[in-house]
């Protein structure tokens, strides 16, 4: 599978001119080639090097007479910006996580390795930059066949993906509901298996995805799967606490959690807006502890939108 002729912002070509010069391979990977598949059109583009990939994107810099290359050594990366397209390159790495940090020991890589460490099949996708093959798809674990399938599945054994880095099934939740795709079964047994590892990752990141995930064109469907996991309840409780019916002679209330996503979605058909969406999302979360059973007038939850 070739896809040569997408490749027409002179980024690509000048990255396989400079590669070849420095005679190293290069590649496109991950969400851009994955964008590129299913049609979805990204100017965000990573380029992955088998050798120095700081080195790499000052001389493509240079071709492109690109002036600011930001340049971030600890990581072994550098980034620019060419109109409004996000140019990035790293060097080919492989990794290995002690059990207490998501933050892995990097070593150099092959392409191979590279792909081995990705999240998922969709993402672990390359493009060669070389120019015996430029364009050619280089896809080790079929992740075209999971996007045809509508799948998220795991490069490796779905336990160690997600408990080396656990933010991971925060991202799987999250890809399943941009995309409408399913999460392959022992996959997510394995977030429910691992959903306590989740704790060790920062908040900061955890609302980044469940941000991405309330943006979705139906976000009920990420909740759904987050409570489904485990993981809502590791780090939003309140929301777990709206699920369930209580009922007291003969008289109940409705299912809050479901409630909150029926008016969720309905605001996502007629906004974009972050804010409001997540102002739906808030509109009974104190709705549990403000619950009373009055013999009269039934079920109330008096003051929750002030405790809220």
């Amino acid at each position: 599978m070739n896809f040569a002729k997408h490749l027409t912002h002179p980024v690509f070509k000048s990255v396989a001119n400079q590669s070849a010069k420095q005679q190293v391979r290069a590649f496109v990977i991950g969400g851009f080639v994955r964008d590129l598949i299913i049609d979805r059109p990204s100017k965000d583009v990573d380029f992955v090097t088998e050798s120095k990939g700081i080195d790499l994107a000052k001389a493509v810099a240079n071709e492109l007479n690109i002036s600011k290359v930001s340049v971030f050594k600890n990581f072994g990366t550098a980034h620019f910006a060419m109109s409004d397209w996000d140019i990035e390159f790293v060097g080919a790495r492989k990794e290995s996580y002690n059990r207490d940090s998501r933050k892995p020991v990097v070593e150099d890589g092959t392409l191979r390795d590279d792909q081995l460490r990705r999240d998922f099949t969709i993402n672990a996708m390359a493009i060669s930059m070389q120019e015996e093959d430029f364009g050619e798809l280089v896809d080790p674990f079929d992740g075209v066949g999971d996007i045809e399938r509508k799948l998220i599945r795991t490069p490796l054994d779905p336990d160690q993906t997600y408990s080396d880095d656990p933010l991971r099934m925060m991202r799987a939740i999250r890809f399943a509901t941009q995309l409408n795709f399913e999460i392959e079964k022992e996959s997510f047994e394995a977030i429910r298996t691992n959903a306590h590892r989740l704790k060790i990752v920062s908040m900061e990141r955890i609302a980044d995805e469940l941000n991405k995930i309330v943006l979705a064109d139906t976000p009920s469907r990420g909740f759904k799967l987050l409570e489904e996991s485990g993981l809502l309840e590791i780090f939003f409780p309140e929301m777990i606490a709206l699920k369930g019916v209580e009922i007291r002679n003969g008289v109940g209330h409705k299912d809050n959690f479901y409630h909150t996503l029926e008016v969720l979605d309905n605001v996502a058909k007629e906004s974009d807006n972050l804010w409001l969406r997540w102002s739906a999302i808030m509109h009974d979360i104190a709705k549990p502890p403000t619950k009373r059973f009055d013999p009269k007038a039934g079920w109330t939850f008096h003051g929750h939108e002030d405790k809220g």
